[in-house]
């Protein structure tokens, strides 16, 4: 049974989606050579998850485990949200096609939604909202039609949009997170930095890596346990931390953004 946990809390983000691991999760699609992943270690490792959104102020939706698709916990590939409405995606792998569609039954009731439709690929990961802009990253998961789509969309609701290609990358925001207040991280390596001069970029060195997918939500940003010099540039520029364990999601190639719908 699904479950929601209330709070009160009026924020910048006031809820999110999340979805518990399966027990078919190790089938997952995975890059990352670290080794198969730990279901028992994972399922603590996103209740720890839910924790930390609980402290940052949202209602949760927790949505059962789909054992039919190992990647389900990856909530955020199947929308792209604002506070207004939602767009439903259509993941760039064939393995993923399905999953948007109770994404989409939850959603209904909450947001006015549009849908990309094929041969359009979008996943939420190539997708970052900072404040009335909106990066649409083209990588193998999102495509031209996808990324013409959404941002039809977008300009209809007044957002400014930009596509920004994505190279050595899963996904856009793998290597590019915004924090807020103009500040942005950005892995060293990402093939596009020039086109993010306008902000105060704190640049993510090569062994560090992972934790250029780090997460503001409302007063704090979450940072992947285990890599200081990014923690410490964050804290420099004035945030309250939270610390989270993530190996088992390294593993399968997913962070801390990809854990969540957040609107």
């Amino acid at each position: 049974m699904n479950s929601i946990i209330h709070l009160t809390n009026k924020s910048m983000f006031t809820k999110a989606i999340v979805r518990r691991p399966a027990h078919t999760y190790a089938n997952g699609i995975t890059t990352s050579n670290l080794g198969k992943p730990d279901i028992n270690l994972a399922l603590k490792q996103h209740d720890a998850y839910c924790e930390a959104l609980i402290k940052c102020g949202l209602e949760l939706i927790i949505l059962d485990p789909d054992p039919n698709f190992p990647d389900s916990c990856f909530v955020e590939d199947t929308a792209v949200v604002t506070n207004d409405f939602g767009i439903i995606t259509r993941p760039g792998d064939s393995r993923r096609l399905g999953e948007e569609v109770e994404i989409k039954k939850v959603l209904e009731p909450l947001l006015k939604l549009y849908s990309i439709n094929a041969p359009g690929k979008l996943e939420g990961g190539d997708i970052m909202q900072a404040d009335n802009n909106f990066y649409i990253g083209l990588s193998n998961r999102t495509n031209l039609s996808g990324s013409k789509q959404l941002a039809d969309i977008l300009t209809n609701h007044n957002y400014e949009v930009y596509s920004i290609p994505v190279c050595n990358l899963l996904h856009f925001k793998t290597g590019v997170n915004y924090l807020g207040d103009n500040n942005l991280l950005l892995h060293r390596e990402f093939c596009s930095k020039d086109d993010f001069k306008s902000y105060n970029r704190t640049i993510i060195d090569n062994e560090e890596e992972y934790a250029a997918n780090s997460l503001r939500v409302n007063d704090y940003v979450i940072v992947p346990k285990g890599f200081p010099k990014t923690k410490m540039s964050i804290e420099k520029l004035g945030y309250k931390i939270i610390e989270l364990e993530l190996s088992e999601y390294q593993k399968m190639d997913g962070g801390l953004s990809c854990l969540s719908l957040r609107f």
